[in-house]
């Protein structure tokens, strides 16, 4: 734990500074609070509007959380199939790659014709914008394992289940874990978009706050999502770090 905090300290400090800095400048007209608000503006608009803040930030982590397990579920399985069978990746992967393409903005209307205003939508738009890292690097770990080792499964005439198992998820797994930090970022991004248009959360926060030319609202929206990424990534982080000390994953 106190490691972690000196390991954390030059970030702490390079934000603190920051911030003074910024209430500084704007203090002494430098930089007009019109455009980009005072940290103790951003302070006061998060005390004011505390229960307002609070239920939104439930509201997206929820469906960020439910689109973000949806991804590594279903992505994961597919990427499993995947390896197995050449014949279906080739045939179902380049749908992947289009859905991961086309800007999820452009998709976020039909999703609300599909699904209807609210969460499901949103969870919706979550799960799509996540869901190709974790198939693409779990597909790519999982066709890592040297070809040495794999005709050394053969020989002991392992099922591929057997292969999948003890030599497949194990070699993969610096790769699986990456497309996990890449999604639990882009399915923040995905719950914003899908709440841009469906309504809830901070996604229709920030949207109502643009209307209103109220900068210091959408700068609070902003700080907070940025606490709800360091909480996916803290929670990878300490997730990956349990896992390997129980099994290393040697190769």
């Amino acid at each position: 734990m106190i490691s972690t905090f000196k390991k954390s300290l030059p970030a702490i400090f390079s934000f603190c500074t920051l911030a003074l800095a910024l209430e500084g400048m704007i203090y002494w007209d430098l930089i007009s609070y019109t455009l980009i608000p005072a940290p103790s503006m951003v302070l006061g608009v998060l005390k004011t509007l505390h229960k307002e803040f609070t239920d939104a930030f439930l509201e997206s982590f929820s469906n960020t959380v439910q689109g973000l397990g949806l991804s590594i579920l279903i992505g994961g399985l597919i990427a499993i199939v995947f390896s197995l069978s050449e014949l279906l990746k080739r045939a179902i992967l380049p749908f992947a790659v289009f859905f991961q393409t086309v800007p999820i903005i452009a998709i976020a209307p039909l999703l609300v014709i599909y699904f209807g205003f609210g969460s499901p939508t949103v969870i919706a738009s979550s799960f799509i914008v996540s869901l190709f890292p974790v198939i693409a690097n779990t597909l790519i770990g999982l066709e890592s394992p040297p070809r040495l080792q794999l005709d050394l499964f053969k020989v002991q005439q392992a099922s591929a289940l057997q292969t999948l198992y003890k030599l497949r998820l194990p070699w993969a797994y610096t790769h699986i874990y990456a497309g996990l930090k890449i999604s639990a970022g882009l399915s923040i991004v995905g719950t914003i978009a899908g709440e841009f248009v469906a309504g809830g959360g901070l996604g229709a926060m920030i949207d109502s706050a643009r209307t209103q030319q109220r900068v210091d609202i959408v700068f609070a929206a902003l700080l907070l999502l940025s606490l709800m990424g360091l909480i996916f990534v803290g929670t990878l982080a300490f997730g990956n770090k349990w896992i390997l000390q129980r099994r290393p994953f040697d190769k």
